[in-house]
């Protein structure tokens, strides 16, 4: 998987999609793509007081990426079980670590952000998307934003938080110092972290190319 990482992110192209992906010097009158809100949306899910806690801004974040978390679901995360149960995990779940420097316990099967996927992933009508949009949400910086179309570009790999913990890990961070060349090329703005800037640019690719392999 790092090399299909490597291969995508030295694209020509590459930094101009971000740009137009976050809005950042376009023309007058063209909308940035609405996923350029997600993490910043009401100061982000992983802001202070919030940070683990499901809220309704979170709830309008992940709809900017194209996913809507059913009704009984969304109360059930701000008023139920279901949401005092995650609150228990998120809180476990370091807010301030950056995926390459973590651990590989911080996202193997049974910790708490692995259990907090799978409580969600559960849940009635949300599925492996939606789980991972909203965790990506509460911590940004250490759980990625994963879909069918990245998943697709990426070649369908097992285990994605561990393989792209290890991708970010390997030949000396490499890739890690190539994702912050790229934050920093398109001026993006604090708020976005190196895994979304290695999903929007994916995403971008992919979906350009009509993602043409099956779900």
């Amino acid at each position: 998987m790092a090399l299909r990482l490597h291969a995508l992110l030295a694209r020509d192209g590459v930094v101009a999609d971000l740009r137009r992906y976050y809005g950042i010097g376009l023309p007058p009158g063209t909308a940035p793509y609405t996923g350029a809100r997600f993490e910043q949306l009401a100061g982000g899910g992983d802001r202070p007081g919030t940070a683990d806690r499901f809220t309704a801004d979170d709830l309008i974040a992940v709809q900017t990426l194209s996913v809507t978390v059913p009704a009984p679901v969304a109360l059930d995360l701000l008023e139920g079980p279901l949401g005092e149960r995650l609150h228990t995990l998120l809180r476990a779940v370091p807010a301030d670590l950056d995926l390459v420097d973590a651990d590989a316990g911080h996202i193997s099967v049974g910790s708490p952000a692995a259990r907090a996927w799978e409580l969600l992933d559960d849940a009635p009508g949300v599925g492996w998307v939606l789980a991972g949009k909203l965790l990506a949400r509460k911590r940004p910086r250490l759980l990625p934003v994963y879909d069918r179309v990245v998943r697709c570009a990426l070649g369908r790999p097992s285990g994605f938080w561990s393989a792209l913990h290890a991708a970010l890990r390997a030949d000396g961070g490499a890739l890690a110092h190539r994702l912050a060349e790229l934050h920093w090329a398109a001026e993006l703005p604090p708020a976005v972290s190196a895994l979304r800037v290695c999903d929007v640019a994916v995403w971008t690719s992919h979906h350009a190319d009509g993602h043409p392999c099956p779900y």
